[in-house]
Order: structure tokens, then C-alpha cells, then sequence
């Protein structure tokens, strides 16, 4: 089905170096429930790897509990925490967990199921412009994911100037899997990451290079595609697509170190994956995966290697329903570099350790609160902040 479409792509993993700090003792899976299928992983480490424990004492304290389903968060220069909230507003928050300022003024959202208003950023010039970005669900006929932008006012409490700067298409009436995460490249670009839809008479459209659902999209600042796009100039292809064939995608984050882009979205029963994302990259969904439907059926002819599609770097299965991710740019050396990421069913933090680009660790974090860990970031102060469904705002920090 590929081959009639679409170009066929030979990408693989690059092995580019991760520089991590030293390990703890790897022992056995922190998996231990069984598989939802009997599907066999590509290359060894791809599931399952060993697990690690962290050996620098830290703390983990709930600095507030007054969130109100946050959605994204982001350190603003002055180290305070910009949160958005679905409903459709955002707060700043100081590192103690005050809430410090409200701000509105955002278009309407359509705040249901999982939509609403989603992740948020801020220009890399923020501190010149006070430009800040954001994804939400657009009500309209049928809604869809669209990203604007808008000026935070002197007083910190609405947003001004503000205008739409990406649409997904096409619209959809139902209200699940809309993505989305926001994140700058080092050129001051935008990557955005488009969900399915969820549903079987739309989530075809992952494939199909004249939508932008299912996607990994690349804009300009005034929305505009970035010049040098994989598929500039293609016949029925948009040229603002980056990569295709994602699910889920609500996790995003740019290596610091040297400017790759991963990504991480929900399978169906199992094939929650990591994605190491590369231009013009076929990452298989919905006719490559390592999961099943929720009805327990094969997903299409149940396939989960293909030539012309990307191989995940990692996958889960069991989900842990991969909410948010980042890499720790902290100030406990042992993760350093480390991928962390919010487990929405999983109701943990999974630490995941890379070496030349492939997951060598895994540990989970935070179980015994019995969170659902919606959005996290590093804080100027090396500290970790993560938001959960129930409003709770954690902060973990070196002891």
C-alpha cells in the first residue's frame, strides 16, 4: 500500500551519542504484566530493557493543588511556571506554588473529551517580544487542533494581538486525539505534532500527505512552512509536513545537546512508542504497530515492521499512556540527558537512559502517588516540575 503512494524512505536510527553520566546497576524489566500480543520486537532493547534506580537523594513535594486540568508548562526566563489549563485559560505560577498571575483572553475552545486548550511556549525572543504560542481544539464545523500566538500584556493577564497561525486539516466532529505539543527549533521554527482524530473513519489520514492530521508539522513563526520541508513542492503533499504516520503524539522535545526532535504517542492496546524523528519519515500508523484494538482485534493485517517506515526507538506494551516529555537538563548528574516522561494510565514518570540513541534504562518514578502525569518541565532553578490530571502541582528536587 505504501509503494503505490508514497515515496519508500530508508531511515533508520541515527547513532549519534547521548552523553550520559554514569548508571546505577541494571536489573530486571520494570514491566512485569504480560504483553497484550505475542509481536516481537525488531532489535534487542526496543521493549523491556533493564531497569535502573536512581542514587542521588531528591525530594518530591506538591507545591500546589489548585490546577485546574493543566495541559502544558513552560519556565518562563524569570524561572516562574507558565501553565495552561483546558479549559481555556493559563496561570503563572512561582516555583513555591503560588498562583501569581491569571491570564485570558484566548480564543474559544472546544473543551471536551480531550481537547480544549493544550500545550504552550514561549518565543525564543520572549523577554524582547513576550510572544507566547499555544495548540488548542477549534470548535467550528467538525473541530480540529490549530496553534496561535499572542503578546503577554504588561500586567501578565491577557493575551494581546492575537492571531491563528496553523489550522490542522481536515476537521473532525469527535473529540479525541488532537496531540499536541509545541516545541522551537534552534533556527527559531516551530515543530507541532498533530494527533489522528482516534477514529477508524479518519485515522487513515496519517498517511495521506494532503492532511496535517497524524503529522509532525514545521512552520515559520507566521505559520508559514519552513523552507527546505521533506515534501516542498510534492503533488498532494502539504508542504508544512515534517513526518507522518503517528497516532497520539503528546509528547515532543528537541535534544539540547544537539538539536534532534523525539517524540512519543499512545498506541491502541500496547505499541506505545519513542520516536526518534527524522525528515520526511514514515513512522507506520495506522498500518504499522506494535499494538492491537482495544477490541483485542488486529490493527489492519497486524504488521509491525514494514520497508519504508521508521522503526520506534523503544515501545510499550502494556501503555503506559505517555503524556508529556522532556529531556532533564537538571542539576542531579545521574539523569542528565535522561528522557522523562508523564504516564497518564501508567500513573508514574518514566526515566528512560539513551546511549547512542537507544534506550538503555528504565525506571519509573512517583508510583505510589497514583497520578496521572499530564506535563513536566526542567525548572532554572535544575528542579523538576510536573502537573497531574487531579490539579497537583509535584516538585522534584535534589536533596
Amino acid at each position: 500500500m505504501f509503494s503505490k503512494i508514497y515515496k519508500p524512505l530508508t531511515l533508520g536510527i541515527a547513532l549519534l551519542s547521548l552523553h550520559t553520566s554514569s548508571m546505577a546497576q541494571t536489573g530486571k524489566p520494570v514491566e512485569k504484566n504480560k504483553a497484550n500480543s505475542t509481536y516481537k520486537p525488531a532489535f534487542a532493547g526496543q521493549t523491556r530493557i533493564s531497569s535502573v534506580k536512581t542514587k542521588t537523594p531528591y525530594s518530591a513535594t506538591v507545591i500546589s493543588t489548585e490546577l485546574k486540568s493543566p495541559w502544558g508548562m513552560h519556565a518562563l526566563p524569570d524561572g516562574r511556571l507558565l501553565i495552561s489549563s483546558k479549559p481555556g485559560t493559563m496561570q503563572i505560577l512561582t516555583t513555591a506554588g503560588k498562583i501569581d498571575k491569571t491570564i485570558t483572553g484566548f480564543p474559544e475552545v472546544q473543551f471536551e473529551g480531550q481537547g480544549g486548550l493544550l500545550d504552550v511556549n514561549i518565543d525564543p525572543n520572549f523577554t524582547k517580544n513576550r510572544m507566547i504560542y499555544w495548540t488548542y481544539a477549534q470548535p467550528g464545523e467538525g473541530a480540529t487542533l490549530a496553534v496561535a500566538k499572542g503578546k503577554l500584556s504588561a500586567d501578565e493577564t491577557k493575551l494581546e494581538n492575537v492571531s491563528v497561525i496553523f489550522e490542522a486539516s481536515p476537521r473532525f466532529k469527535g473529540a479525541g486525539q488532537f496531540g499536541s505539543r509545541l516545541v522551537f527549533d534552534k533556527q527559531g521554527n516551530i515543530f507541532i505534532s498533530s494527533g489522528d482524530r482516534q477514529s477508524n473513519d479518519i485515522r487513515e489520514k496519517a498517511q495521506d500527505l494532503s492532511a496535517t492530521t497524524g503529522k509532525i508539522i514545521h512552520i515559520t513563526k507566521d505559520g508559514k512552512p519552513v523552507a527546505g520541508n521533506p515534501f516542498t513542492g510534492q503533488t498532494d503533499a502539504k508542504p508544512e509536513i515534517y513526518a507522518y504516520g503517528f497516532r497520539n503524539p503528546d509528547g515532543l522535545a528537541i535534544n539540547p545537546n544537539n538539536g534532534d526532535l523525539w517524540e512519543t504517542e499512545f498506541g491502541p492496546r500496547g505499541g506505545d512508542e519513542i520516536n526518534l524523528i527524522k525528515p520526511g519519515g514514515n513512522y507506520g500508523w495506522p498500518f504499522v504497530t506494535y499494538g492491537i484494538e482495544y477490541s483485542g482485534e488486529k490493527v489492519y493485517d497486524g504488521i509491525q515492521q514494514k520497508e519504508g517506515t521508521v522503526q520506534p526507538v523503544y515501545y510499550w506494551d502494556p501503555v503506559v499512556s505517555p503524556g508529556c516529555m522532556m529531556f532533564y537538563t537538571g542539576n542531579i548528574a545521574e539523569w542528565k540527558n535522561n528522557l522523562f516522561i508523564g504516564a497518564l494510565s501508567g500513573q508514574h514518570i518514566v526515566r528512560l537512559v539513551l546511549k547512542n540513541n537507544k534506550v538503555v534504562g528504565e525506571e519509573r518514578l512517583l508510583s505510589d502517588k497514583n497520578e496521572r502525569w499530564r506535563c513536566i518541565t526542567t525548572g532554572k532553578d535544575g528542579a523538576i516540575y510536573a502537573a497531574t490530571d487531579s490539579g497537583k502541582l509535584y516538585k522534584l528536587a535534589k536533596k
